[in-house]
């Protein structure tokens, strides 16, 4: 049944996305600010203890509804459950739009639009970048935007489904990458800033949940992508980049689409509090910009804006293709 909870969600979620400030976005908000605020007193212990109780406790209530829903109401009430937590974890159209426009704003000429807008929606000062640049940045945030939103939930997800435990595992995915962001954006508000013991902890256990997904995406992107190109550059030149998980996917879609990435990051605009960047999805490094070396590929230009589109929409559709024959093959066996 996962295979038909995820198709109905990513359906529902490309007719009516889910707006970035709603009740459920409020909650999780609301409910990691109270775990640091109560809890990170600073000692490596309490992080582990904050980071549990963020991430574990939403995990086990959902869970908790899918059992109640499946020996209660029947299956079909939890398939419903699972559809509704995948469509407020899942994000394509919460970060598509900041593509579409940039990239409209190419097509047009207009390159200060475009700076602005990725100005805007990164927190960077952009002002100074080159059309290609402007192209390798947005790559590069989109990439590994749509594998935090798509991929990485879709992974845990199917493999806690299948084991029983519902809607669980896209909870978990998301809750962990959410308070590694935002913890790491929190740590330079003037308010209740977050200790070094609650990031390091955060830290450490999004980069081994993230360890399998962050594959799984790279090893899809080579299979719809120029494979060996793909593979070679995962193995070369993942290592250019500052995050091991994100360097993976960001080499193999160098590869996969011929295209260089990597090099200078961007400065961050200074802000006084750091939600609006946390919202945004800054999704490079846990929003600490670091340099990174290049991978060997075409300079960017905007044609490749639509070819990272067609990777990323391949990936999706060879995934689905083969849960449905996952699940097509269980229920005749």
């Amino acid at each position: 049944m996962s295979f038909f909870a995820i198709l109905c969600a990513l359906l529902i979620e490309q007719v009516r996305p889910l707006a970035s400030h709603n009740p459920v976005y409020g909650g999780v908000l609301a409910w990691t600010r109270w775990t640091s605020r109560n809890f990170d007193a600073g000692k490596p212990h309490h992080g582990w203890v904050a980071w549990g109780l963020a991430v574990l406790m939403p995990t086990l209530m959902t869970l908790g509804i899918h059992l109640l829903l499946v020996f209660t109401l029947g299956l079909p009430f939890a398939v419903l459950w699972s559809v509704a937590v995948l469509y407020v974890t899942l994000g394509f159209r919460q970060f598509s739009h900041h593509f579409t426009d940039i990239r409209d704003a190419l097509d047009e000429g207009d390159e200060p639009l475009a700076r602005s807008l990725l100005a805007h929606w990164q927190g960077v000062d952009a002002a100074e970048l080159p059309r290609s640049e402007i192209v390798r940045h947005v790559i590069e945030h989109s990439v590994i935007a749509a594998h935090r939103h798509v991929f990485g939930v879709l992974a845990w997800f199917s493999v806690l489904a299948a084991l029983g435990l519902g809607p669980a595992g896209a909870v978990f995915y998301r809750m962990s990458e959410f308070v590694s962001r935002y913890w790491h954006h929190k740590n330079g508000a003037a308010v209740q800033p977050s200790s070094v013991s609650v990031q390091r902890a955060a830290e450490s256990a999004w980069h081994a949940i993230d360890w399998l997904p962050a594959r799984i995406t790279a090893l899809g992107f080579a299979v719809v992508g120029s494979f060996e190109e793909a593979i070679d550059c995962w193995r070369n030149d993942a290592r250019r980049f500052p995050s091991e998980n994100d360097g993976v996917i960001l080499a193999a879609t160098s590869g996969a689409v011929n295209v260089r990435l990597g090099g200078g990051a961007l400065s961050p605009i200074p802000v006084t509090d750091p939600l609006p960047r946390a919202q945004a999805g800054d999704s490079m490094a846990d929003g600490r910009r670091l340099d990174s070396g290049s991978t060997p590929g075409r300079e960017p230009e905007p044609g490749h804006l639509r070819s990272v589109v067609g990777l990323v929409w391949r990936s999706v559709v060879m995934w689905m293709v083969l849960l449905a024959l996952l699940t097509l093959a269980r229920l005749l066996g």
